[in-house]
C-alpha cells in the first residue's frame, strides 16, 4: 500500500525494499488513482486523499467534512502550500458517536501509517460542522485549527428546525436514528458543538467561520454567533468573515486568501532561534568519551553505524541528519549505515530482530537507539517490559562487540511531554534510563530538553512537530547528539589512544531479552490448517498492509482449531506478528501444564499492525514445548475480530 505511482517514488521504494516483487506495483494509499485539479487523488468508497506536489515539512493536512469537491478554493490553496487534503465519508451520521469513531480510525491510519502531522486543520461546510466540532471536542489535542463554513452548531437549529429556520424534516428523522434519540431526547441533548467549546478553548484551537448574513437554512444567530460569543468569553480566538446579502450558498470565498492567511498565522508560527542553537547540554547524559568509534572512523577510516527504533527512526528525520554529520566529520572514512527502523515496533521487537537487522551486517561501531515513544503508546509497556526489551538490545550489542559506542535518545509524545514538564518520567523513559545508567550508556534526553524549552516558552510542541517531529524537531535531536560528540572529540586524538572494551555487566533483569532471537520456521510444527509463505492479502482481510510486509513469509491461518507446536530453549516465547481486523483469540500451553487464553487484537488492528506478543516470559531456563491453538471468535472484544493468526516469526529468549 505504501508506494506512489510516480516513477521516481517507485524507484525509491524498489531501492530500499528490493525484496518486493517487481511484478506487483503497489501504491501509497488504497483506492483508485485519479487526477483532481492537477493533483493525484486516491479514492475508496469512503475516503479520499489528495497529495500535494511538494509535501510541506511535517506533513500538515486539511481534513474536509462532507460535500467533497464543492467550492474547493481553500483546499486547492492549501495543496499549493504542501498540505495533504483528505476526506472520510460520514454521510447521514450527523456527527454522531459512530461518525466520530470512524474518524478516529481514519486519523490513526493516516498518523501511524503515513506519519501525518499530529494536529490537523478541520474544514466543515454546513452539516459538516457537526462532525468537525464533535470530533474536535473528543480530540482537542489533535486539532490545529477549525474552518467552518456556514456550519451547523446545534441539531435543534438544523435539521431540527426548532428555531427561526425551516429545518429539514427527512434529515431530522435520519438524524434521530443516527443518534438513537427520540425527539425529546434530541431536544434535551447537551453535547451539541455549541455545548462542547470548553475543551477547544482550553487547547487554544483557533477558529474561523465564513457565513452568509442572510442564511435562513443555518441561521447565523442560532449557530456561529452564539459559538463566537461563548468562545471569546473563554479566551479563544474566533474570527468570522461575514458575507453581506448572501444566504447559505454559495459557500467559501472566491479568493480564499483570508482563510489561508488565518491558518498560516495561527498554525505555522515562526521561530527565530535555530534548532541547533536552541538546545543545550544539560539534558544529554554523557557516560562515554566515544573514543572507540572515533578511532575506528578516524584512524581505521571505516565504520558501521546503525539506527534502531520505530517510525521516528524509519522516517527521514534525525537519522539522515546524523549520517550526514558523520560523513562530513570524517570525510576520509568509508561508512556503512544500517537503517533498522520499523514503524510501530517496540523495544522487545528490537531485541528479537537485532541479530537479523543489524548484527548480521558485520562488526558494529556505533548504535543509535530509540523506543521510548513506542514502548509508551504502542506497546503500552509497564516498567519491567520496557527494561527487558531495551536491556536485551544493549546486552546483545555489547556481546556482539564490547567496543560499540551507544547513544539512546528519548523522543517524545504528549504523555511523555506532560510528565517531563513536571519533572517526572513515564514508565518507558524511566525504565530505559535505568538500563542506560546500569550499562553506562549515554542518553540524549530530548524529551526533557523539549519540556524545559516549552516551559520557558522558547519553543512549542507544534514547532517541534509532534510525535513524528518536523525538520526542526529532528534537528534538535541531532544537534544535541552532535554537541555531545564534539565536546568529546574537540581535541586531537592522542597518539597512544586505544580502543577499550566497555565494562562487562550482568543483567539488570535476568529475564531481559539478552538472548532474544527469531526461531527458524522449521522449528514450528503445524497441522493442515496452517500455511507458510507470503499471504495473498486480497484474500486475507480488508486491513491495509504495509509495503515491507506485503511479500513477507509468514506462518498463518484464518481457521479456528488450527494447532501448532514449537520446541525451544530459554525463558520466554512469543510471536512477532501482524494483528489485523480479523485477529483471533489463541490458547497457549507451555509444557502441557500452564495455559493462557490470549486475545491478539490490538487497538490499531484496523490495519495489519506489527507487534510482538509474548505468550510466556517468566519460564525457568531450559527446554520447553509450546502448543498453540486458534479459538472460535466471540462477542465483546475491542473490535469484531475473527480467528486469524499471522506470525512473521516466533520469538524466544
Amino acid at each position: 500500500m505504501n508506494n506512489w505511482r510516480s516513477p521516481l517514488a517507485i524507484f525509491i521504494v524498489l531501492l530500499f525494499f528490493s525484496f518486493l516483487s517487481s511484478a506487483k506495483e503497489t501504491q501509497l494509499f488504497p483506492g483508485k488513482v485519479s487526477d483532481w485539479h492537477g493533483y493525484t487523488m486516491y479514492s475508496t468508497p469512503d475516503t479520499k486523499v489528495v497529495v500535494p506536489k511538494k509535501i510541506a515539512d511535517g506533513k500538515p493536512w486539511v481534513w474536509r467534512a462532507r460535500f467533497w469537491g464543492h467550492e474547493p478554493q481553500f483546499d486547492l490553496a492549501m495543496l499549493a502550500k504542501g498540505y495533504h487534503v483528505v476526506y472520510c465519508n460520514v454521510g447521514n451520521m450527523f456527527g454522531s458517536p459512530k461518525a466520530v469513531k470512524k474518524w478516529d480510525d481514519f486519523y490513526n491510519y493516516l498518523r501511524f501509517e503515513h506519519l501525518f502531522e499530529d494536529r490537523v486543520i478541520l474544514e466543515g461546510m454546513s452539516r459538516g460542522g457537526l462532525i468537525i466540532y464533535n470530533w474536535a471536542a473528543k480530540n482537542p489535542e489533535k486539532v490545529a485549527a477549525i474552518y467552518g463554513d456556514a456550519p451547523v452548531m446545534d441539531l435543534k437549529s438544523w435539521p431540527g428546525g426548532k428555531g427561526s429556520g425551516p429545518g429539514a424534516a427527512a434529515a431530522w428523522k435520519t438524524c434521530l436514528k443516527a443518534y438513537g434519540f427520540t425527539e425529546a431526547q434530541a431536544l434535551a441533548y447537551k453535547k451539541n458543538p455549541l455545548d462542547n467549546l470548553k475543551a477547544l478553548a482550553k487547547a487554544k484551537i483557533p477558529i474561523i467561520h465564513v457565513v452568509g448574513d442572510m442564511d435562513k437554512v443555518v441561521p447565523v444567530s442560532e449557530n456561529t454567533a452564539i459559538a463566537q460569543e461563548r468562545y471569546k468569553k473563554m479566551g479563544g480566538t474566533f474570527e468570522v468573515i461575514h458575507k453581506k446579502d448572501v444566504g447559505h450558498h454559495p459557500h467559501s470565498l472566491k479568493d480564499p486568501t483570508p482563510i489561508v492567511d488565518f491558518m498560516m498565522k495561527h498554525t505555522r508560527k515562526k521561530v527565530e532561534v535555530s534548532a541547533h542553537d536552541i538546545v543545550g547540554e544539560k539534558n544529554f547524559i554523557t557516560r562515554s568519551d566515544f573514543k572507540n568509534s572515533r578511532i575506528q572512523f578516524e584512524r581505521n577510516k571505516k565504520g558501521h553505524v546503525a539506527f534502531l527504533g520505530g517510525s521516528i527512526t524509519e522516517m527521514n528525520g534525525y537519522r539522515p541528519i546524523m549520517m550526514e554529520y558523520l560523513q562530513e566529520r570524517f570525510p576520509q572514512s568509508e561508512f556503512k549505515f544500517t537503517a533498522a527502523g520499523i514503524s510501530s515496533t517496540c523495544s522487545d521487537t528490537g531485541a528479537f530482530r537485532l541479530q537479523r537487522d543489524i548484527l548480521s551486517q558485520g562488526p558494529l561501531d556505533m548504535l543509535f537507539v530509540e523506543f521510548a515513544v513506542n514502548d509508551d503508546q504502542d506497546g503500552i509497556y509497564n516498567y519491567n517490559d520496557a527494561i527487558r526489551g531495551m536491556e536485551g538490545i544493549i546486552a546483545q550489542a555489547r556481546r556482539h562487540n564490547p567496543n560499540v559506542d551507544i547513544i539512546m535518545t528519548f523522543f517524545v509524545n504528549q504523555n511523555i511531554l506532560q510528565k517531563a514538564q513536571k519533572g517526572e518520567m513515564n514508565p518507558s523513559t524511566s525504565a530505559h534510563s535505568k538500563v542506560a545508567e546500569f550499562h553506562q550508556v549515554s542518553v540524549n534526553n530530548l524529551a526533557q530538553e523539549l519540556a524545559d524549552l516549552i516551559n520557558e516558552e522558547k519553543v512549542t510542541w507544534q514547532r517541534f512537530g509532534g510525535v513524528h517531529p518536523k525538520k526542526y524537531g529532528n534537528q534538535m535531536a541531532a544537534s544535541m547528539i552532535q554537541k555531545a560528540l564534539e565536546k568529546q572529540w574537540s581535541q586531537p586524538l592522542a597518539q597512544d589512544a586505544k580502543i577499550t572494551p566497555h565494562a562487562k555487566k550482568e543483567l539488570l533483569d535476568p529475564k531481559s531479552y539478552a538472548k532474544g532471537r527469531f526461531l527458524p520456521y522449521e522449528d514450528v510444527q503445524v497441522d493442515g490448517n496452517w500455511q507458510k509463505g507470503p499471504p495473498n492479502w486480497k484474500q486475507e482481510n480488508k486491513g491495509n498492509v504495509r509495503t515491507r510486509f506485503q511479500n513477507s513469509p509468514m506462518i498463518y491461518t484464518k481457521k479456528a482449531g488450527a494447532k501448532l507446536s514449537i520446541k525451544f530453549t530459554g525463558t520466554a516465547i512469543g510471536a512477532y506478528m501482524l494483528s489485523g481486523p480479523d485477529a483471533g483469540i489463541i490458547k497457549c500451553t507451555i509444557d502441557g501444564k500452564e495455559t493462557k487464553i490470549i486475545d491478539t487484537l490490538h487497538k490499531h488492528s484496523g490495519f495489519n499492525y506489527p507487534m510482538t506478543l509474548m505468550f510466556f516470559n517468566e519460564l525457568k531456563g531450559g527446554e520447553h514445548t509450546l502448543e498453540l491453538e486458534t479459538l472460535e471468535n466471540k462477542a465483546g472484544r475491542i473490535k469484531p475480530g475473527g480467528s486469524a493468526f499471522r506470525a512473521l516469526h516466533f520469538t524466544a529468549n
